[in-house]
């Protein structure tokens, strides 16, 4: 049981820090609203991923190549759409409007929806997350349970501490703060374009 825990606490940080169009989304947020608007974000995993975890472990595996490169175009479009949200945001900028510009449950489901389209959860649970889990389960209930929980806390807290290191950017001024808006709307529209690039270039080359 304790390699399961261990794993889940290490397999979710790595995959909280490790840069791309969700975590991109949660610090722009955090940039633009400050932390209270933005923190429910972290909680999005919880609801972008049940639907995920059942669709990688029962469909997934039999699926075409070509589901996860349509899967990538949707969620480059998306990021699109993200992207100039923000920039709009950002040319009526106002400190104290932008925090109340979005509640915290719009937050939360734009989060889980931005979770949902983007194929690091398809290929984390698919790849990693999935066997493992079944191996455990298989030994053991009490080692799935273990994994999911240890792999969801740590997942949570790491988000949350990220969002929290981010908007504190916002005490350094709002020139600063729009300065480091427009570097986020850069990032959603590269991961965007790189999205749509791995999702085209299948099925050009096919």
């Amino acid at each position: 049981m304790l390699a399961y825990l261990i794993f889940g606490i290490t397999y979710a940080f790595a995959a909280a820090v490790q840069p791309g169009p969700f975590q991109t989304y949660i610090i722009s947020q955090a940039l633009s609203k400050g932390w209270k608007p933005a923190l429910p974000a972290a909680f999005a995993p919880l609801l972008s991923d049940a639907p995920i975890i059942i669709l990688v472990l029962i469909f997934l595996s039999n699926v075409s190549e070509s589901f996860i490169h349509v899967l990538q175009i949707g969620g480059g479009l998306f990021l699109l759409f993200l992207a100039y949200n923000t920039y709009k945001t950002w040319q009526i900028y106002d400190e104290t409007e932008a925090v109340k510009a979005q509640s915290g449950k719009k937050t939360l489901f734009k989060a889980a929806f931005v979770n949902l389209l983007g194929p690091g959860p398809y290929l984390g649970w698919s790849l990693v997350m999935g066997p493992f889990l079944l191996e455990g389960w298989r030994k053991a209930p009490i080692n799935g349970i273990v994994l999911v929980a240890a792999f969801y806390t740590t997942m949570i807290i790491s988000l949350a501490g990220i969002i929290f290191i981010f908007a504190s950017a916002r005490k350094l001024g709002p020139r600063v703060t729009r300065i480091t808006v427009i570097i986020s709307i850069i990032g959603l529209v590269g991961f965007a374009f790189y999205e749509l690039w791995l999702g085209s270039v299948y099925f050009i080359k096919g």
